[in-house]
């Protein structure tokens, strides 16, 4: 989802000037790479962003499947036959809204040659290369020229943004009369282990991932529902997502806890203390957290949804 990005711990991953998708960087991953252990920490793990991106994507499929159904439905008489993505990451909320809306193409905006990348051989796999326009862009440094489309999605791009309000503008001169603009953010990070868990051990990651995200990402948590209205835009909906997996969990939401947990041990470093990082070098060694019969998942998003 939205999930193209969402938020992953600790410092800024930048690529032009935000997150490195459409010049921001959808897919709200905390906010840095957390390459640096390559795997190390639970059993061999990829700890990159697209990884991320795509589990994330996977364990919210069910949700997402929901929200674009809400989509079509308030599109009403407006067909989508055009689509921008902007932040698109790897992918994931472009591939949910051409397979809710068959005839649509998309126009895939990132300043993430990577993600870019990514993106293509995924949509080589999904069967939807034809339909996607890859356009490799620093919003920051400007709009990009593109045609009027009929649906814009933006999921975990928005915050990263250095002049959302300016953006915004460009984003609504962009869609079409009548078109619909989607707003996906994830202002925490999804939740594991249970509460109380070493003493509160991902209380504290989650604290000092929300400190250092909010140090370099001032528009983390904003009011888009007031920015949206002085853009222009009527908002048709405000919701949650919330996606629940009870223990123990399938592999899939097991690997999404091990990976997000993997760059908290990664990225926070001094930021956690002593007793911290090794509580979590215990929960990664390869095997560790899957014996947790007592690991879960719990993650929500906010949506907007504007005409």
């Amino acid at each position: 989802m939205p999930h193209d990005d969402h938020h992953t711990p600790a410092a800024p991953h930048t690529h032009g000037g935000q997150h490195g998708h459409g010049g921001q960087h959808g897919h709200g991953h905390g906010e840095q790479h957390g390459h640096g252990h390559g795997g190390q920490h639970g059993g061999g793990s990829d700890l990159t962003l697209p990884n991320l991106l795509d589990l994330d994507a996977e364990v919210a499929r069910t949700q997402v499947e929901a929200l674009t159904a809400q989509i079509a439905g308030l599109a009403g008489d407006h067909p989508i036959r055009t689509i921008l993505d902007v932040g698109s990451g790897t992918g994931t909320g472009t591939f949910a809204l051409l397979n809710r809306f068959p005839e649509a193409v998309s126009t895939t905006v990132d300043s993430s040659d990577e993600m870019l990348q990514h993106l293509a051989e995924s949509a080589g796999r999904h069967g939807v290369a034809d339909r996607i326009r890859p356009l490799r862009a620093d919003l920051d440094a400007g709009w990009p020229s593109v045609e009027q489309v009929d649906l814009i999605w933006a999921a975990s791009s928005m915050h990263h943004m250095a002049e959302p309000d300016r953006v915004l503008r460009d984003i609504r001169a962009t869609l079409r009369p009548g078109g619909l603009f989607v707003v996906v953010e994830m202002d925490a990070m999804p939740t594991f282990l249970p509460a109380g868990f070493a003493n509160g051990l991902e209380d504290r990651c989650q604290a000092a991932a929300a400190k250092a995200r909010a140090e370099h990402l001032p528009n983390a948590g904003a009011n888009w529902s007031e920015r949206l209205t002085a853009a222009g835009f009527t908002v048709l909906t405000e919701r949650t997502l919330t996606v629940e997996v009870p223990a123990p969990l399938p592999d899939n939401a097991l690997r999404y806890a091990t990976t997000v947990l993997s760059r908290y041990r990664t990225a926070l470093g001094d930021l956690i203390s002593p007793d911290d990082q090794a509580a979590l070098d215990e929960l990664l060694v390869p095997g560790a957290l899957a014996a947790q019969k007592i690991v879960s998942l719990t993650s929500t998003r906010d949506v907007w949804i504007a005409r």
